[in-house]
């Protein structure tokens, strides 16, 4: 990345279908991207580029693009389904909020930059967020092999089916996530939603706080270290897990394997229970 650089397109207007389709080896600054002509795929099939300070108004702009830098643009609603199928870019002080910012993408680093995209970051690898806020209906569909730190994040159905994912220092605030997750850690974070984790295998929670009802149901080998609960009602339904908590739990069903808590405020095994689980309550020794 950033050898060979020399042709510059500076301070352009343009609107027209494929405008710099499949430049190489350029520097694209202060350029926007918009018109009457409504085109599309502005720099699409793109190599080597740094693209710097420019306004993406209309669809599909950096599809197929590589090994290239985005830095301080931005890409309004009107900019729909901006990244697809990119690899090895780096991405840098990027306001994004047209639908389906990021599909089918490999090798992406993302800082400092503002997404606002009903699917976000779908079907895609090897992504490394860090400094990022994003507010999506569905972020991070069946992403794998990738690195989040201090992700600020708004969601609804968060991170189904990802897999080989370790998240840190983050806030997410989500209806459920991590359904049917595979080999997922997250570490000194919040989450808060409803019926997180389900279906998930090898889910481990460290030093995190763990907001709302219904959590961590049908998980195989879940694993919470040093975490907190609030207002986690019927917690574990048919987990097998292995849990430390730090103060209350507000119920737990069904559980299998072993939990740690401070106290627990209901206990309910019943019938439908599929196994045992060795149950220690600190304060009630």
């Amino acid at each position: 990345m950033k050898a060979n650089r020399s042709n510059i397109y500076k301070n352009l207007t343009d609107g027209r279908e494929r405008s710099l389709y499949g430049i190489k080896d350029a520097i694209v600054e202060n350029c926007r991207f918009e018109g009457t002509e409504d085109g599309e795929s502005c720099l699409k099939e793109t190599c080597n580029l740094t693209v710097k300070d420019c306004y993406f108004g209309l669809r599909y702009p950096l599809w197929h693009c590589k090994d290239s830098e985005i830095i301080n643009c931005k890409m309004p609603e009107t900019c729909r389904a901006a990244l697809w199928y990119d690899r090895n870019l780096e991405i840098a002080n990027l306001d994004c909020h047209g639908i389906k910012a990021i599909r089918e993408c490999k090798g992406i680093k993302i800082k400092d930059s503002v997404f606002v995209s009903p699917e976000f970051c779908w079907l895609s690898s090897n992504i490394e967020i860090k400094d990022v806020k994003v507010t999506s209906e569905y972020p991070f569909f069946n992403l794998k092999n990738s690195v989040i730190e201090k992700l600020d994040m708004t969601g609804k159905y968060s991170f189904q089916y990802t897999e080989n994912l370790t998240v840190t220092d983050s806030v997410l605030d989500s209806k459920d996530a991590f359904w049917h997750s595979k080999n997922v850690t997250v570490k000194n974070s919040v989450v808060k939603g409803e019926y997180l984790g389900w279906y998930s295998k090898n889910l481990t929670l460290i030093n995190c706080k763990i907001i709302g009802t219904q959590p961590l149901c049908y998980a195989e080998n879940l694993k919470l270290i040093d975490c907190t609960m609030e207002g986690c009602d019927l917690s574990f339904e048919n987990s097998i897990l292995n849990a430390d908590i730090i103060g209350n739990i507000d119920s737990v069903k069904n559980p299998i394997g072993k939990i740690v808590a401070d106290s627990i405020g209901a206990i309910i095994i019943d019938e439908h229970t599929r196994g045992e689980c060795k149950i220690t309550e600190r304060l009630n020794k």
